[in-house]
This record gives C-alpha cells, sequence and structure tokens, in this order.
C-alpha cells in the first residue's frame, strides 16, 4: 500500500501517455491537427495583391443562361478577363467530354492565343480515353517511386490538352476528420508525376517549361521552380495551406474594369454546380483553396511540420514531467506544472510565428497535467491518511492539532503563557429570542436545536486550524496562530467566518423544513498581540488567551448589528486579508470602554468570487470615497454617493448606506470642528 502511495507511481501515467503518443490513434492526429488549424488561424487575414478569384454564381447562370455554358463562350469569357488586364487565367472547370454545342474548337483556338492553366482529375480506375494527360517537363533528382498514387489521369478534351499553356491536377485529401489542411504539389499516376494545378499556375506564371522534384529514399522532399526556388514538403509532396491570405473576389456578372496583373481563377459557386471543402477557416470553394496555396508559396509563407518535431516533443514531455513529481515534495510545486505547460504552448506558437513549424502544444500540456495530478492525488491521499488517522484517534475530543502539539510539548500544560500575535474571532447568534420563543417549556428542543447549530459552526473552525476557546451562552470565541504557528491566520479566521455563513445558509433552509426561525449571526474578528496559553488555577485551568485584542474582537462582532453587516474585521485583520478578500471600510470608531478610534472594515467574499460582478472594483472606489467626502464634512455628496451606492455589492450593503445616510443628516445638524476627526463614538458593546 505505501508503495502505491507513492508520488512516483505517476510515472505509469507517463508511460501511458508516451505510449499512446507513439502509437498515435486517430483522436490524439485529430486533436494535434485541431491545435495546428488554430495556430494557423491565429495568424492575422489579409487580402491577396496577386490572386484574384471570378465565380461563376447565380447571377452569372441567370444572366447567360444554362451551366455548362457552350465552349465557345468560356473561349470568350477566357478573352474578356484578359482584355481586363488579368496576369494569368487558371479556369477551374473541368472539361473531359465534347461539348454538346460542337464548340470545343472554338475554345481552342482562344487557347492557342492566351496562355489558361485548366484542371485535371486523378482516378484509381482507367478511363480508357484515346488522348494523353498533359504533363510538362520534369526533373527528377534521386530514385524511387513517391508522391500519391491515383494510378490514372481523367484529362480534359483533346482541344484543351494540345493547346492549354498548363493543366494540374485537382484533387484535394481531407484529413482523417474530412478537413483539408494540406494539399499536394504533385501525384503519381502510371509510374509518372503530375503537378498539381497550382504548382502549374505557378510554373505558367513563371514562364518555366519545367519543374524540379527531389526524391529521398522513395519521399518527396521538396519540389522546385526556377522563378520561385525551392517548395518544401512532407513526404507525400504535399504543402501546409496558410489560410490567412484571401483572395479578391468578383462575381463573373460584375467584373472590375481592371485585374492589374493578377492571377484569375474561375471557379463554380452557383448552387449546384460545385461542393465547398472543409477547412481551417470553414467550407471554401475549391478555387478559393488553390488561390490561398498560391498565396502560400508565391509569399514564401512555408508552413511545415519538421521531422525533429516527433521527437522533440516525446523528449520534451519524459524532461517536465520528471522534473514536475520531483518538485511535488514542494507545496506548491503544482506552480511549476502550470508554467512548464504555459511555457510549452507558449515555444509551440513562437515556432510557428518565427519560423513556421508545427510543433504539438496539446499532447505535452495534456501529459504533464495527468501526471502531475497523478503525483498530487497520490501525496493528498498520504496527507489524508495521517489526518484520517489521527482523527479516528483524537478527533471527537480535541483539536487533532492541539493534542499533536500537547503530546510533542508538554510542558504547555503548565500554567503560563506566551504573547504571540492572534486572529480571535467571537461570533454570536440573533435572533434567539424568537427560536426561544418557538420552542417555549421545550427545553430539550432548544437544547437540540442550538447543539446542531454549534456542532454546524464549530466544525468550520477546526476545518481551518482554529482552536476552539469556549462556548459563551449562545456565542463562540475562537482564534488562530496557537498552540500551531498558522502564517495565514487571519485569512484563516476570515475564511472560517465566511464559512460558516455559508453553511448557516444551509441549516437555515434545513431547520425551516421542520418550522424552526431561522438563525441569524455576527462576527467580530480581530487580528493582535495578545498573551496565550493554560490559565485558570491549578485544580482547573484552559487553554485561552487574554489581552486588549481579544477584548476588541468581542466589541467588533457588537457592531455587526447596527452597522448592518454579517463581520466586522479590526485593521490589522483587513491589511493582512486584502490581497485575497473584498475589503470594505465601514468607519474610524470608538468602541465603548476606548477613546481612541480604530478603523473597522468588512468583508464581502474572495476576490475571485466577486470577479463575476464586473463592478465591484469600481463601486469599491466609489465607496471609499463616500467616505473621504464624510470626513471633509461634505454630508450632502456623501449622502449622494450613499444613494448611488444602494444596489452596489449586490445589494449587500444597502442597509449600512441607510445608516450612513441617517448619519450624514444628523452630522448637518451639529456645529463640528474643523479638525474633527471623523471618529464615531459608539454607545453600546
Amino acid at each position: 500500500m505505501k508503495k502505491l502511495l507513492s508520488p512516483w507511481m505517476a510515472l505509469i501515467t507517463l508511460a501511458l501517455m508516451l505510449f499512446i503518443r507513439v502509437e498515435d490513434p486517430s483522436f490524439v492526429e485529430s486533436t494535434r491537427l485541431r491545435y495546428f488549424d488554430q495556430l494557423i488561424i491565429s495568424k492575422e487575414s489579409t487580402v491577396s495583391q496577386q490572386v484574384a478569384v471570378v465565380n461563376i454564381d447565380d447571377e452569372t447562370i441567370r444572366q447567360k443562361g444554362q451551366f455548362p455554358f457552350p465552349r465557345g463562350q468560356y473561349g470568350a469569357i477566357i478573352a474578356d478577363l484578359y482584355r481586363r488586364d488579368a496576369g494569368l487565367v487558371v479556369f477551374n472547370i473541368f472539361v473531359p467530354d465534347s461539348d454538346r454545342f460542337g464548340e470545343d474548337s472554338k475554345l481552342g483556338n482562344t487557347l492557342k492565343e492566351y496562355p489558361v492553366v485548366f484542371p485535371q482529375v486523378a482516378t484509381a480506375e482507367d478511363t480508357h480515353r484515346n488522348y494523353q494527360p498533359f504533363r510538362p517537363g520534369v526533373s527528377i533528382i534521386g530514385e524511387g517511386a513517391a508522391g500519391i498514387n491515383y494510378g490514372y489521369i481523367h484529362s480534359n478534351v483533346k482541344e484543351v490538352n494540345e493547346n492549354a499553356k498548363g493543366i494540374g491536377v485537382v484533387n484535394v485529401l481531407p484529413e482523417l476528420d474530412g478537413v483539408v489542411r494540406r494539399a499536394p504539389m504533385l501525384v503519381r499516376a502510371n509510374d509518372q508525376l503530375y503537378p498539381s494545378i497550382s504548382l502549374e499556375t505557378l510554373r505558367v506564371a513563371a514562364g518555366d517549361p519545367s519543374f524540379q522534384v527531389k526524391l529521398n529514399q522513395g519521399s518527396i522532399e521538396a519540389v522546385r521552380i526556377p522563378a520561385f526556388g525551392k517548395i518544401p514538403t512532407d513526404n507525400y509532396g504535399r504543402i501546409w495551406i496558410d489560410w490567412s491570405s484571401k483572395p479578391t473576389e468578383y462575381s463573373l456578372a460584375n467584373l472590375p474594369k481592371s485585374f492589374e496583373g493578377r492571377i484569375v481563377i474561375v471557379g463554380l459557386t452557383g448552387k449546384g454546380l460545385n461542393n465547398p471543402v472543409a477547412t481551417a477557416r470553414g467550407e471554401v470553394y475549391p478555387h478559393y483553396m488553390q488561390a490561398s496555396l498560391l498565396d502560400t508559396v508565391a509569399n514564401g509563407n512555408n508552413i511545415s511540420r519538421p521531422d525533429w518535431a516527433t521527437g522533440s516533443e516525446l523528449l520534451a514531455i519524459i524532461v517536465i514531467c520528471i522534473i514536475t513529481l520531483l518538485l511535488t515534495r514542494w507545496k506548491h510545486g503544482y506552480i511549476f506544472a502550470i508554467v512548464f505547460a504555459a511555457v510549452s504552448y507558449y515555444t509551440s506558437y513562437e515556432l510557428f510565428v518565427r519560423f513556421g513549424y508545427l510543433v504539438d502544444a496539446v499532447w505535452p500540456i495534456l501529459t504533464i497535467g495527468l501526471v502531475s495530478f497523478h503525483g498530487y492525488v497520490v501525496k493528498f491521499l498520504v496527507e489524508l491518511r495521517q489526518k484520517l488517522q489521527i482523527k479516528k484517534q483524537f478527533g471527537t475530543y480535541l483539536s487533532p492539532a492541539l493534542v499533536e502539539k500537547l503530546q510533542r510539548n508538554p510542558e504547555l500544560l503548565q500554567l503560563g503563557g506566551e504573547s504571540r500575535e492572534l486572529s480571535i474571532m467571537f461570533t454570536d447568534v440573533r435572533g434567539f429570542t424568537s427560536i426561544s420563543e418557538h420552542y417555549g417549556k421545550d427545553v430539550q428542543g432548544l437544547t437540540k436545536i442550538m447543539n446542531r447549530y454549534m456542532t454546524a459552526m464549530t466544525q468550520k473552525i477546526l476545518d481551518n486550524n482554529g482552536t476552539l476557546d469556549k462556548y459563551i451562552g449562545d456565542a463562540q470565541m475562537a482564534f488562530w496562530n496557537a498552540p500551531l504557528d498558522d502564517a495565514d491566520h487571519a485569512k484563516n479566521a476570515v475564511r472560517t467566518g465566511l464559512a460558516m455563513l455559508g453553511d448557516l445558509n444551509a441549516f437555515n433552509e434545513e431547520i425551516a423544513k421542520e418550522g424552526v426561525p431561522a438563525f441569524g449571526m455576527g462576527l467580530g474578528i480581530n487580528t493582535d498581540i495578545v498573551v496565550v496559553g493554560n490559565m485558570g488555577s491549578s485544580q482547573r485551568f484552559d487553554y485561552t488567551c487574554l489581552g486588549d485584542g481579544v477584548n476588541l474582537a468581542s466589541r467588533l462582532e457588537g457592531q455587526s448589528k447596527p452597522y448592518g453587516v454579517k463581520i466586522v474585521l479590526g485593521t490589522k485583520t483587513a491589511q493582512q486579508v486584502e490581497d485575497e478578500f473584498v475589503i470594505l471600510e465601514l468607519d474610524c470608531i470608538a468602541v465603548k470602554g476606548k477613546k481612541e478610534g480604530v478603523r473597522i472594515y468588512t468583508v464581502l467574499g474572495t476576490h475571485s468570487w466577486w470577479n463575476e460582478n464586473s463592478n465591484y472594483v469600481i463601486e469599491t472606489q466609489q465607496h471609499d470615497k463616500m467616505l473621504e467626502l464624510y470626513r471633509l464634512q461634505k454630508f450632502d455628496m456623501a449622502i449622494k454617493f450613499c444613494n448611488d451606492l444602494k444596489g452596489a455589492f449586490r445589494g449587500e450593503m444597502d442597509h449600512y448606506y441607510e445608516l450612513w445616510i441617517e448619519r450624514c443628516e444628523e452630522m448637518k445638524t451639529k456645529d463640528l470642528p474643523k479638525d474633527w476627526d471623523g471618529v464615531y463614538r459608539a454607545t453600546s458593546k
């Protein structure tokens, strides 16, 4: 059992995650690809200055008639585009069959006059056509069969095949999730390499008669067109598409006067004429994808998954996870796990932004998280096991922490004490009269309900490292930072107070079903240096604390009712907890029996909880301004702020602002000295 509860058992999780990554099942690959999608689409979108698309859309068909148009009309469209200063026309419409109007020769004549790139289709079946597919010159460096193998090429009609300046394959291969991310620059058919329509467009635009392919042990290492240089591909001749570039788009029914030398891609978008493909940026028509691909190459926006990426990811996982496990010995070691995860993402992002490298951060982050979680769960279980053993032995009698301290330090049983800073809490029941009247002469019923209440509230004190000092009728006294050191004693005291109020709501809901009136509660918490230890007589003594700070805590609890708040904090307490909790100053008050004024505060909850209310910071500033105006004797302005603040803090302070309005009205009637300090003299405990 002890071995099973070793944090190093998390190495099993690490080994499992590494095994899954090496096997790379479809769900892992899909997750990785979707992460790459987010990297790619994170780039700022730009409008291409080199490529435009012309759509044969519904409006075009309405004007020109039923599609497909006569081939002679295709020729007229091409000629018109060149008259409008097209740099190169890519006519992305496949024409494998003879024209029903017999105008193939008209289109062929147009192609003799103007350079046009057409598509052809790779297939798995022989089409038994009488003419050979178009294939430009190609120079191959290296040996071996390479590229995605389709088997055959389905070509265009003879007039197009013989006269087009370039013809390229338009096939796309979606990833396992149906999304197109990469496009082949060339494919293999009949043991020959054929260029894609994008590669052909680049070749024709550059005026090169051929392209070059470098093979490496049967894999495609790169494709080269002299004018554009090396185009890095993966082993299958594919390149990643940079979707940040969007082409300028026009309808064939509404063309511009000039295309300013852009490459113009004509494609089908009319209803029922074409099917869009799924991409990282959503569904797009194939010719839009070709436009983005052209810009990817032309602009040098090379995106690649480097050969070293997988090995680096696995190595990073191993190193980081082992370091994380070593840090589980430290209480806050999980912070490093978070930092490592953040660094993994940042490194991945920077590698993409700076070099175009796609490096996975998802699996490393997931592995770091799971391994760290495993390690800390084991650590938690070990600590929980120890705590349960202590609780089993002593929990029903004394606080386990106190018993442990007494066992290690028997001298604490001697009379006397020490001076140290404590956070002291007093609580008192509100509405006890109504509860007593409800039970009448049923003393046992009243005792049982009070015991239920005290049990619930006491448990919160013990849960937060508090020491229960005593019960005083329906009141409780507790303190923190003794007998055991507690660096967060003020925060633990405040956490306890908030937890008690939270449990009180649940308790009241429960007893309401029994017809019992609701319990109210007021709390006072003060932090100060007092004397703490075993005090009493030689016959009987208690572990308790004494001092002026204890008396003030009791007085603060009494002020919760007139100020209309649940918790009142002393100055030191407020100062020590304000980084975690939302603190509001209530007043500067001289409690009964004191001449000097002290600033008192209330707590509304944690910052994290109040962050749901985006206005609380502004409301806090307005609250502080109201108090400032009050102390400057600008009572009318303070009243205005009070009225404006009604409903602020989700209405929890409305009673307080009503009180303050009454206070300001009262002060307006008094002749206050110019050096008035704003201290309120309390007349009750």
